[in-house]
């Protein structure tokens, strides 16, 4: 665990909460009501109204089931990613100065068919297969993924699901787990599906592998997205075309691709809006 003291990182000597030492273990947790039905009910009728005003936001999402960059779109959805119920589990992991890197709304349709495995970013420390991570340095945590749920999530409706431990493998998911399925395994452990209740939390470590499965008919999901990550990790809730450290006249002088992303001008990837 760590703290952020006088403007450096340094080992936390306080007491954290059990749910971030399973986080940090696991590479996920439950947090169960975060949000109270008063408190749910609000946030889904606001954010379904940013569905109902807006089209989708990116040419590839052709069923509209996303809207990024939710706190710039939405007042509660800034108020409910700012939950102590949230931070103080992932600030010892963090940092009490992380921030929020992403935020997007999530609306799949019913039957909806998951996705791939993945990890969201990194690994952030890669390494070949092999090469165990000692277990007396706990793994470094650079961004955690967080889901918080509008509407119940039980198995029905394609809950994430996660491999418990692989955020500490230094590797991606292998290039045959799509074909492996559900039956993929990290060292031995299979699949930890994370169903939820409308106002519980999902918390993830961006490394650990996983994917949305796959929902029964009639079952979607409703959840707001948030990724927190260290100070040290750039804001992605804007894209750098649209905001940026440079001027115009520094971006005319970049004529290249690495040109660009030398000075900050990167092509929108997982993270970005």
């Amino acid at each position: 665990m760590i703290t952020r003291r006088y403007g450096n990182l340094a080992l936390r000597k306080d007491p954290a909460p059990e749910a971030s030492a399973h986080l940090e273990r696991e590479g996920w947790a439950h947090l169960p009501d975060v949000l109270d039905a008063a408190q749910v009910a609000a946030l889904h009728a606001e954010i379904t109204g940013v569905f109902e005003t807006s089209e989708a936001d990116r040419p590839q999402d052709t069923l509209g089931e996303f809207r990024h960059g939710m706190l710039n779109r939405s007042a509660l959805s800034q108020q409910a990613i700012a939950s102590r119920a949230i931070l103080d589990v992932i600030e010892p992991l963090l940092g009490e100065d992380c921030h929020v890197i992403a935020n997007t709304a999530w609306r799949n349709v019913a039957g909806h068919q998951g996705g791939r495995w993945h990890t969201d970013a990194g690994p952030h420390v890669p390494r070949p297969a092999g090469v165990p991570w000692p277990d007396e340095i706990p793994y470094p945590i650079f961004a955690i993924g967080m889901h918080l749920f509008l509407i119940d999530c039980p198995l029905e409706a394609g809950p994430t699901g996660i491999l418990p431990g692989s955020h500490r493998s230094g590797r991606s998911p292998p290039r045959d787990a799509d074909e492996q399925g559900m039956a993929l395994t990290f060292e031995g452990r299979g699949i930890q599906l994370l169903p939820a209740r409308a106002g519980d939390a999902i918390l993830f470590v961006s490394d650990a592998w996983h994917r949305g499965t796959p929902a029964q008919p009639g079952y979607g999901r409703f959840f707001l997205q948030a990724h927190y990550a260290r100070r040290d990790i750039a804001q992605r809730v804007l894209t750098t075309r649209e905001v940026s450290h440079v001027t115009p006249e520094a971006a005319a002088r970049a004529g290249t691709p690495r040109d660009k992303t030398l000075i900050g001008l990167h092509a929108p990837f997982f993270y970005d809006a």
